[in-house]
């Protein structure tokens, strides 16, 4: 059973940084894309960034040269390097596994941007 669980989360002044990590369990890794998501109060679920097996990146523009997704297949886990953080952001970030017949969901960490 594939098992993803979220990490890093926390409160953070307006222009910090946090570094979210998801450990995967249950599953070959490194054959797999991963992502992150974010959902904010009263909105929909929004792709943040993917990572593909090979490494590929892809962000979404409104985190585009602020936040680094990266894989490490080593220790099964995705990271979300996040800078320059804004009230924006304020959501909760869950991270996916997807195996293209099914997609898998961590349970999210709450990251509040905020003075």
């Amino acid at each position: 059973q594939v098992q993803l669980v979220e990490s890093g989360g926390g409160l953070v002044q307006p222009g910090g940084s946090l570094r979210l990590s998801c450990a995967a369990s249950g599953s070959i890794f490194s054959i797999y894309a991963m992502g992150w998501y974010r959902q904010a109060p009263e909105k929909q679920r929004e792709l943040v960034a993917t990572i593909t097996s090979s490494g590929r990146t892809n962000y979404a523009d409104s985190v585009k040269g602020r936040f680094t997704i990266s894989r490490d297949n080593s220790k099964n886990t995705v990271y979300l390097q996040m800078n320059s953080l804004k009230p924006e952001d304020t959501a909760v970030y869950y991270c996916n596994q997807d195996q293209i017949v099914r997609v898998y969901w961590g349970q999210g960490t709450q990251v509040t941007v905020s003075s």
